[in-house]
């Protein structure tokens, strides 16, 4: 075959042979090249990691925006809370609070009595047990005192101190627990003015002699050993102290406070676990008088009034000490004025006797 004869025996012409010596030496504009290094580094990549498209030389992906899974769960906790708090406002403050977390101290009169607790007995390990005390502060911590100011004749520091000492006066009288099991209060009875008469011919039949006039409960929270023991260590309490002056530039203190006592029966076994709270209300006026004006001793206060209400704490003529009713004596005190003894937001009914009718408790 000649150099311008083509496969099939025809002759090339001399331009078409002269156009394909040049384009050899030059290259066609469309002729594959031979790949440069990086381009052969980048296929020997790809043919080890199969499935993966080659990544643009100057490209940007960005990341896929995350699943907020979080967000939905936070929107749904918080829909729930708000649907506790519009059915059941006082279970939401248990929520953030704490079912254990006492409520704040009172400062003033409350406008409603505290909702009702499920129904639930009372134990040995937990007497507070479906009672709105469950969640009330203990003893003392439970009787707000305001902060003082000067007043009459005393200064600040003086009613801070005269305050402090009414409130000892409420623990020595209703939380002591010698006093509870019938002990003579003698730490009480030495804050109050020897000097007032009416008070100390009180104290003097008092214990002796209890009658409805005289009748140490008017002032002091006691339990006869042989036929009740408290349960526990407790007391639960809630009320406050307020203050004013009152009559010749006195200091006047007036304490409500609300004690809970849970009791059993003296001969009860340790399987035994009939409870009964026996509630008491007091209510409490103090002078603390100006020396150059009324005869008193320092470090002491007059008793301008006091009165209470009681519940499952005995009927009948007085005998010196509260007598819970157990086993068939409950039934002695159905018959009796329905009283919610929680009900802190109406004034104290009871007179300064704790004769009369008995009240039948709708809670304990």
């Amino acid at each position: 075959m000649g150099a311008g004869t083509e496969p099939d025996g025809s002759s090339r012409s001399d331009e078409e042979w002269e156009r394909f010596l040049r384009e050899s030496v030059e290259g066609v504009a469309d002729a594959p090249k031979e790949p440069s290094a990086r381009a052969r580094a980048v296929a020997k990549r790809l043919r080890a990691e199969p499935g993966r498209g080659p990544d643009g030389w100057r490209s940007y992906t960005p990341a896929r925006p995350k699943r907020r899974t979080g967000w939905y769960v936070v929107g749904l906790l918080a829909a729930l809370v708000l649907l506790v708090m519009a059915l059941a406002p006082g279970r939401a403050v248990d929520l953030f609070a704490g079912a254990d977390s006492p409520p704040p101290g009172e400062t003033a009169r409350p406008t409603q009595a505290p909702p009702a607790e499920p129904a639930q007995r009372p134990t040995r390990e937990e007497p507070f047990r479906g009672s709105p005390a469950a969640s009330w502060a203990s003893g003392a911590a439970g009787i707000t005192v305001p902060k003082a100011g000067a007043v009459g004749w005393m200064s600040a520091a003086e009613v801070e101190r005269a305050l402090a000492r009414s409130r000892d006066f409420l623990v020595e009288s209703g939380l002591d627990r010698g006093v509870l099991r019938g002990d003579r209060p003698e730490k009480a009875i030495a804050l109050i003015n020897p000097h007032q008469k009416d008070i100390q011919d009180l104290l003097k039949t008092a214990f002796r002699t209890p009658s409805e006039k005289s009748d140490p409960l008017l002032l002091f929270s006691r339990f006869q050993p042989s036929r009740a023991h408290l349960v526990g260590d407790v007391v639960k309490t809630r009320g406050r102290l307020t203050y004013r002056e009152g009559e010749r530039g006195a200091l006047q203190v007036t304490a409500d406070v609300t004690f809970v006592y849970p009791v059993t029966p003296a001969d009860a076994g340790d399987d035994d676990n009939e409870i009964v709270r026996t509630i008491v209300r007091r209510e409490l006026v103090l002078s603390w008088d100006d020396p150059g004006k009324v005869i008193t001793e320092p470090g002491t206060f007059s008793i301008v009034s006091y009165k209470y209400d009681m519940t499952n704490g005995g009927c009948g003529a007085p005998t010196g000490y509260f007598i819970p009713p157990f086993g068939t004596d409950r039934r002695a005190t159905e018959a009796g004025t329905e009283v919610d003894p929680y009900d802190r937001s109406v004034p104290v009914g009871q007179g300064e006797s704790s004769g009369g009718e008995c009240g039948k408790a709708t809670r304990s």
